[in-house]
């Protein structure tokens, strides 16, 4: 004969909680239901707002606004570049007239929306009498948007402004930059090399700034096998104002909703 005691043990093993589309079983399941925890205002918790469930609706909320704003603009082209660019620089003064050049070519300008590269990007599109656009970003510390953005939006999570950048834009523009405008560029580069997205050209502007890093890509990463030499085609690196918008608009070509 069996053990009761150990087919009792068996069947409470097996017991389910269903809470949603979320099973639990055994010592994961929890006391009470979602509803009694949502209704329920003893002790007057506020760390519900924390939890991760609830990260997920603030997440879904930015792209909502992020679309939501974004969605009727004409064809645009994101401009990378530091924050710590001065105002007083070659660089800055390329951000400016690339900016103008994307609008006097027909496409908006999209940038982070902070001080240096992207704000000369934002004042050479508003000087132009374009689309100039600013997705900022929460930081430890405040930049704010500069104040040559006409639409502005800021958001919590990177990954979210990441996915505004390439979605709404028909190229980039990298201007010399730090640890962010890397990020940027390798996220793009990732995209265009697993072909996630199509027909998205990349400038790099500023060989004097870029060239090392080519050469690393093309004499370790590339000489090593971690890429391929086609890679190196994904992006092109140009002195040129002129030369970086026509690459960059080459193969695509303004429209307005």
């Amino acid at each position: 004969m069996g053990n009761p005691e150990a087919e009792a043990d068996g069947l409470r093993a097996l017991a389910e909680q269903r809470l949603g589309p979320v099973v639990r079983r055994r010592e994961q399941m929890q006391p009470g239901t979602t509803d009694q925890r949502l209704l329920d205002t003893d002790g007057g918790d506020s760390q519900w707002v924390h939890t991760d469930p609830w990260r997920v609706m603030r997440i879904q909320s930015e792209f909502v606004e992020g679309f939501g704003a974004l969605a009727e603009l004409p064809s645009a082209i994101s401009v990378f570049g530091s924050a710590r660019t001065p105002q007083d620089s070659p660089e800055y003064d390329a951000g400016i007239r690339i900016g103008r050049a994307l609008v006097d070519a027909g496409f908006a300008v999209i940038t982070g929306g902070g001080p240096g590269a992207m704000e000369a990007a934002n004042r050479g599109a508003r000087e132009g009498k374009g689309v100039s656009v600013g997705l900022g970003i929460e930081l430890p510390f405040e930049q704010g948007l500069n104040p040559h953005v006409d639409i502005g939006v800021n958001f919590r999570y990177f990954f979210v402004r990441k996915t505004m950048f390439v979605k709404y834009a028909q190229g980039f523009v990298v201007l010399p930059g730090g640890l962010g405008t890397l990020d940027e560029l390798f996220e793009a580069l990732t995209l265009v090399q697993t072909r996630k997205v199509t027909r998205f050209p990349i400038v790099l502007f500023g060989t004097a700034y870029w060239s090392g890093l080519v050469d690393w890509l093309k004499n370790t990463v590339v000489a090593q096998g971690k890429a391929s030499e086609r890679d190196l085609l994904l992006f092109h690196v140009t002195d040129d104002v002129d030369e970086a918008v026509a690459l960059v608009t080459k193969e695509t070509g303004p429209n307005t909703p």
